[in-house]
């Protein structure tokens, strides 16, 4: 049986547009199956209880790493912010496993170039800021994140994966399987391309870098064979 890639997504009320077309990007170059779940506020009654922080810049911001639970602490998941652009065939990130890690991600050493992002949103400044915005989780190894620890832990001791004994179960992925518009230059070699001050869908940023990309892989999903 062909591999097989589980994809949590962040899913925001707000960017409901950037869910749909994300997973687009993905289908339509994916040489594996894949399975999307939507990490949805109204499905989680019951499960994600904690009170949005002002600080959130989305509804998925704690959220994300209920993965592992949700995953029943088996094999691997991926974890992607709905603002983004696949742009190459997610088997090869998904290739990139290895089970000497907890988790795996791009180890961005950055500072946000703006003060303010999308909807006015304050743009907050942190060490590892956006290393959990594309996450493989190894899941047996994510114990530590329980329902209950994902919602009473503070919103570093989640980004910061204060919840792993060693910073030695984080494994790096190339840069380019997180490439933050805006903050880095464009790379026409970029793999997963991050709107991460905003999406084309917002009028500020519909001229930004890989952005053509975007609408192009839009107006895909709003076809319809006439015959």
């Amino acid at each position: 049986m062909a591999d097989s890639a589980r994809v949590f997504i962040g899913f925001d009320s707000k960017e409901v547009v950037a869910y749909h077309v994300f997973c687009q990007s993905i289908l339509e170059k994916s040489s594996i199956p894949v399975g999307f779940l939507p990490i949805s506020l109204n499905n989680l009654g019951g499960i994600f209880t904690r009170e949005r922080n002002q600080l959130q810049s989305t509804e998925f911001s704690f959220s994300r790493f209920l993965v592992p639970y949700l995953s029943d602490y088996e094999g691997w998941s991926l974890f992607a912010d709905c603002d983004m652009l696949m742009r190459t065939d997610i088997a090869k990130l998904w290739a990139l496993r290895d089970d000497r890690y907890a988790a795996m991600c791009v180890k961005h050493d950055y500072t946000p170039k703006v003060e303010t992002k999308f909807l006015g949103q304050t743009q907050t400044k942190y060490e590892k800021k956006n290393w959990s915005s594309v996450i493989l989780f190894n899941n047996s190894k994510c114990r530590a994140l329980t329902k209950d620890y994902v919602n009473e832990a503070t919103g570093l001791q989640l980004h910061q994966f204060k919840w792993l004994e060693s910073e030695d179960l984080i494994g790096a992925l190339p840069q380019t399987w997180n490439w933050l518009v805006n903050e880095y230059d464009y790379n026409e070699k970029a793999d997963l391309v991050h709107f991460t001050d905003g999406g084309p869908y917002f009028e500020e940023y519909k001229n930004d870098d890989y952005a053509e990309e975007w609408f192009a892989a839009r107006e895909r999903v709003l076809s319809v064979a006439q015959r």
